[in-house]
């Protein structure tokens, strides 16, 4: 069968595009990406052309940067250009060239491809009575064959990425297509050489000075000597491992179902559920990744199931807390969250009923405050970081002035609070212990004597 009709028959096998789809093909120049163009042509679909030139090669970036803009006119098409200063912009986002240059292309893709929608939305006003330009859309296409998949594989393979990089490349991903994974790289080169086409050569393929490079022209054809069938075998792999990260992820969804409470903007898991599971640490990983949480950070969940009630570890936007039998998922202290750590050096916190204002202070005989919205405290009883919390059923504390405990609800009865009010109390916890109902309340095990050396004042301002 020719490469041409496999093309045709993969892109509706996948359902990657319809024929009236607007495409934006990424052109090098190299015989990938022209024969990229002349399947596309030939096929019958309609192409506009974009170019990259990263200004890494001198002369031979211009000479690639003429070479597409030619191309323009061979296929009545469209052609955009841009240029980019990659070292530059390597240099200020302190990343390698490679992934500057993967930023730019696809950073610019992008505006092209809004672009692209903007403009038919202005057509679909225009020309209401043409509905197939309501329907059309636009897509990136790139030029990544079977031989790109391999050579990726065993890249992640060896990075370490787990199933997710194993799978390889993607046939799509949003508005992303590579229609050509189904080809060898031999085949590719065998339609160019059959169709005649013209192509530009790029001296860095050449070079192991890249990660891909060294595994394209050293360690592949390495294996190759030993596994005659290597590149046949990596591509069924591939294939299997599509069908294994399907799996993972529907048994993956079934764990989070069970263990996962979303109250909120928070997620609630059990504890003692979650020790009971297999494999543990793969699942907590798979849980914790969503909130910016890192795979060494998987190990410090693990101790926090085993630790006391109040510990947490953090990322960029989340806070892990154990909380009694919880383990919470809570984003960093927002007034949105039920529950926030309050550290010994914070001063203000604010939350969804108010704000409070923290103070470190000597004892000097003060005669504690009467005022319920102010809690003056034993600093020596208290144990941070804090826990800031809705009350809840079972809660209970030893009202000042009391030496034996009352649950809260009786506590709100007493003080004949409303249902409104109830719903809106909120506790300080310290060590899994209650140390002030806020603005009610303070417990008497933490109140100021006179033995006390140090006080800690905590002030609620009623939002």
């Amino acid at each position: 069968m020719s490469l041409l009709k496999r093309f045709i028959d993969n892109i509706q096998n996948e359902n990657l595009f319809q024929k009236k789809d607007i495409l934006l093909l990424a052109v090098s120049g190299g015989v990938d990406s022209i024969v990229l163009c002349e399947l596309c042509h030939q096929a019958g679909f309609y192409f506009e052309i974009a170019h990259c030139n990263f200004q890494l090669r001198g002369e031979e970036s211009e000479r690639d940067e003429t070479f597409v803009q030619s191309l323009g006119e061979k296929y009545g098409t469209k052609v955009f250009i841009r240029k980019f200063d990659t070292k530059n912009y390597a240099e200020e986002n302190k990343i390698s060239i490679q992934v500057a240059a993967r930023e730019l292309r696809y950073n610019w893709f992008d505006e092209l491809i809004e672009s692209f929608n903007h403009n038919q939305q202005l057509a679909a006003r225009k020309v209401l009575q043409v509905p197939d330009i309501i329907h059309q859309t636009s897509y990136i296409l790139t030029a990544h064959h079977a031989n790109d998949n391999i050579e990726t594989l065993l890249m992640n393979f060896f990075k370490g990425t787990g199933i997710k990089g194993l799978r390889g490349i993607l046939p799509k991903h949003k508005k992303l297509i590579r229609p050509l994974l189904f080809a060898k790289k031999e085949e590719i080169l065998s339609f160019a050489n059959e169709n005649n086409l013209t192509f530009v050569e790029d001296s860095s393929n050449v070079t192991d000075k890249y990660t891909r490079n060294y595994f394209r022209n050293q360690l592949f054809p390495s294996l190759q000597k030993i596994f005659p069938q290597v590149e046949e075998n990596l591509l069924d792999n591939i294939e299997r491992f599509k069908g294994i990260d399907m799996l993972y992820k529907q048994g993956l969804d079934l764990h989070r179902k069970k263990l996962m409470e979303h109250k909120g903007n928070e997620v609630h898991i059990p504890v003692l559920k979650l020790l009971k599971t297999e494999p543990l640490k793969t699942i907590i990983y798979e849980i914790i990744k969503d909130f910016g949480f890192t795979a060494h950070q998987t190990e410090e969940v693990l101790h926090l199931l085993k630790s006391e009630s109040g510990k947490y570890i953090s990322s960029a936007t989340h806070k892990i807390i154990r909380n009694r039998n919880w383990i919470i998922i809570a984003p960093h202290n927002t007034l949105e969250t039920s529950l926030i750590v309050i550290n010994e050096k914070d001063k203000i916190i604010e939350f969804e009923i108010g704000k409070l204002k923290i103070e470190n202070s000597i004892n000097i005989n003060r005669q504690p405050l009467t005022d319920n919205t102010i809690a003056m405290l034993d600093a020596k009883a208290i144990t941070f970081p804090l826990l800031l919390r809705r009350w809840k059923q079972g809660d209970y504390f030893y009202p000042l002035g009391m030496d034996k405990k009352k649950k809260l609800s009786r506590f709100f009865i007493d003080q004949k609070m409303s249902l409104t009010e109830k719903e809106q109390a909120w506790v300080i916890e310290s060590d899994k212990r209650i140390i002030w109902v806020v603005g009610k309340r303070i417990d008497d095990r933490f109140k100021v004597t006179d033995r006390s050396e140090k006080i800690i004042t905590i002030h609620f301002n009623k939002s």
